[in-house]
């Protein structure tokens, strides 16, 4: 299944993609795409429902991020080979963890801020995953069982703001509109090998990251199991699990968003995409 919200900001109804494409309204069905509802039994009963049936959507109906009430948004760094290289920093030797705030999140055709006082936005194509039950001192070999789905992520960051204002990387990663989510939720029925997902992104049409899960330097089975040691994981929760080489800071000379930019990226069979970039 295709999961997804549709709506104003703030007002988001739960939506479901039928077979064409279309948006249909799930709203007699469940409240939100959030908590309770991303449990194994909830998405069984939802795969029960005649999709047909239900109401459209309009097309042009604004899409929202596909999880609400986001508890948790966890970031992995450093998380591909060439990225790390590409960052001038070594390879961890276990996973580097941070924290996204959960205001920094939007619909994934909203229009992207750079902050005030911004000189190095960068962006950052990542394949999300969202956590359907409490994990908690889970096993890699169990820990894909906790995935409600997955989705596309734009983790971006203002690079000055992450490396060079003291303190954690967190103050680079939390602008308002810095977290792009969406647009659909695809459970984990849909994605039988979360290791093998090709992903780029694109700015003004040129194609700046061309690249695949399949060489994140920790898998995530074993994202999910190592954080589980640390933290409990709820139902909801969003993780980021890192970006492939190709980000503005690597680039020679380094490129950064500016306003009237225009950003696509994807990742297949998860969607597209789409942000103007404005001055915050």
């Amino acid at each position: 299944m295709k999961l997804l919200r549709h709506g104003t900001v703030g007002a988001e109804k739960p939506g479901i993609l039928d077979e064409d494409g279309n948006i249909r309204d799930l709203s007699g069905i469940v409240d939100d795409i959030s908590g309770p509802v991303l449990s194994d039994e909830s998405l069984s009963r939802l795969r029960a429902v005649d999709v047909a049936n239900l109401p459209l959507v309009a097309a042009d109906t604004r899409i929202g991020s596909c999880v609400g009430h986001v508890g948790k948004f966890i970031c992995i760094g450093l998380n591909y080979a060439d990225h790390a290289a590409e960052s001038g920093m070594a390879l961890p030797d276990e996973p580097v963890i941070f924290f996204k705030a959960t205001s920094a999140i939007i619909g994934p055709y909203d229009t992207v801020e750079i902050p005030r006082n911004s000189v190095k936005t960068d962006w950052e194509v990542e394949l999300g995953v969202v956590i359907g039950k409490v994990a908690k001192y889970v096993s890699e070999a169990e820990a894909l069982d906790y995935v409600a789905g997955y989705c596309v992520i734009n983790d971006l960051s203002e690079r000055d703001f992450q490396l060079h204002h003291s303190g954690q990387w967190v103050k680079g990663k939390s602008a308002d509109t810095f977290g792009p989510i969406g647009p659909w939720l695809v459970t984990r029925d849909e994605v039988p090998d979360p290791q093998n997902l090709p992903m780029y992104l694109e700015v003004n049409g040129h194609r700046y990251q061309d690249g695949s899960t399949k060489t994140m330097h920790f898998g995530v089975a074993t994202v999910i199991s190592h954080l589980s040691q640390f933290m409990s994981l709820q139902p909801g929760d969003v993780i980021s699990t890192g970006t492939p080489p190709g980000v503005g800071m690597g680039q020679n000379p380094a490129t950064y968003l500016k306003p009237g930019d225009k950003m696509e990226l994807g990742i297949e069979g998860l969607g597209i995409q789409r942000q103007n970039v404005a001055a915050g």
